[in-house]
């Protein structure tokens, strides 16, 4: 693990300060958690696979054009990022129906929806990371009108380049949440991680409903064959020439 100052401890990740004041390094856990911390648990090497799976998805993404806070990975658990401060929302993009969308709404599980659904939840254990209107957002003032207006754009472009990306793993995108943060220019870039744990991610082709999760949900779900599901993804991540 680092050797510098911790400063932060996430669910995932630990963040550490380095030499260098604008630049962090975060090592992944193997902790798995679900239902915001009420479910606990290992999946052994999970560390090292989605420090990889989202350098790899952090690269593609910047290669579109869209700044990302990703600098490298000194050892295969360990990354180097630009030091941020993290807009305190998790920005979803849903492509078809699952989880959440599917409990709150009653559509049916599987759902392809007419495009893209972006929504924004509130980063807080405390209350449960709620779903918050635009009004809401704004009457907390955990964003300026201009950076939910950037953050929605962001998060479309993002979901185009991971959905092509994707497809060519064989692998359908479902949904995903990413962060935002901003940088001592008041650049806004993407940050935390994308991953299996970040991801809901299908199987193409594969018919069963359990069988086709290559993602968190096999660990929320007690699918089984958890680690041997992220380890598939990073193969066919690894494998993709675009």
């Amino acid at each position: 693990m680092n050797r510098h100052q911790q400063i932060y401890e996430g669910k995932a990740k630990v963040l550490s300060a380095t030499d260098d004041p604008d630049v962090l390094l975060a090592y992944f856990k193997d902790d798995a958690t679900a239902f915001n911390a009420q479910k606990r648990g290992t999946i052994a090497g999970k560390g090292e696979i989605n420090c990889q799976i989202a350098a790899h998805l952090f690269k593609s993404i910047e290669s579109h054009g869209i700044a990302t806070h990703y600098i490298d990975c000194p050892a295969v658990n360990e990354m180097r990022v630009k030091s941020v401060q993290i807009i305190p929302l998790e920005v979803v993009v849903r492509n078809i129906a699952a989880g959440s969308l599917c409990q709150q709404t009653g559509i049916p599980l599987g759902t392809i929806l007419p495009a893209p659904l972006v929504e924004f939840f509130y980063k807080d254990d405390a209350l449960g990371d709620p779903l918050l209107t635009r009004d809401r957002l704004l009457l907390m003032e955990l964003a300026t009108v201009d950076q939910i207006d950037t953050l929605r754009s962001k998060a479309i472009e993002i979901n185009l380049i991971l959905q092509n990306f994707f497809k060519l793993c064989g692998i359908t995108l479902v949904d995903f949440k990413i962060e935002f943060g901003v940088d001592k220019h008041q650049q806004i870039l993407l940050a935390d991680e994308i991953s299996p744990d970040s991801c809901r991610l299908w199987l193409i082709g594969e018919p069963d409903p359990n069988l086709r999760v290559l993602d968190k949900d096999r660990f929320r779900r007690d699918l089984g064959n958890i680690e041997d599901a992220y380890q598939q993804v990073l193969s066919r991540v690894l494998g993709v020439k675009e």
